[in-house]
C-alpha cells in the first residue's frame, strides 16, 4: 500500500482520500481535488495508480473524475482517452516522467503531487 511518509504527507496536507489495489496497482483517489483556475470546474477526484515499484519506480499518468476541460470547453492536451477503473470512468491524462523529473530515493507521492499541479497550472489545450 502506501508507505508511512506518503501517508502522513496526505494526512498533514488535509487529504482526504482512499487506497485500493487493482491489477497490481495502488490506487489512491483523493475526492474533490482542488484545480486551479482556468477550468471547467473547481474539483475533480483524482485517482493515482502506482506501480509495484513506487517510489523507485517513477509513477505514470494521472486521471480525473468527471472529466476536466478548460473554462473555454476546449479539451486539455492528452486527455481524450477515458478508462475504467474502481469501477468507474475515469479520464486519462497522459503524462510520461523522463528520468529527470524523477529521483529514486528521493521522490514520493508528494513529489508526484507536485508534479501535476504545475502540469495543471500550464493549461495546455488539445
Amino acid at each position: 500500500m502506501l508507505s508511512d511518509e506518503d501517508e502522513r504527507f496526505l494526512k498533514e496536507r488535509g487529504f482526504s482520500y482512499n487506497v485500493a489495489t487493482e491489477d497490481n496497482m495502488t490506487c489512491v483517489t483523493i475526492p474533490a481535488y482542488t484545480l486551479p483556475e482556468g477550468y471547467d470546474r473547481t474539483e475533480a477526484d483524482l485517482l493515482l495508480r502506482l506501480g509495484l515499484g513506487f517510489p523507485d519506480t517513477p509513477p505514470d499518468m494521472w486521471w480525473f473524475s468527471p472529466a476536466v476541460k478548460l473554462g473555454d470547453g476546449r479539451a486539455v492536451r492528452a486527455t481524450d482517452t477515458t478508462e475504467h477503473h474502481l469501477g468507474r470512468d475515469w479520464q486519462r491524462w497522459s503524462r510520461h516522467l523522463s528520468s529527470s523529473d524523477w529521483i529514486p530515493g528521493n521522490d514520493n507521492l508528494e513529489s508526484f503531487l507536485a508534479i501535476i499541479g504545475q502540469d495543471l497550472l500550464r493549461r495546455e489545450p488539445a
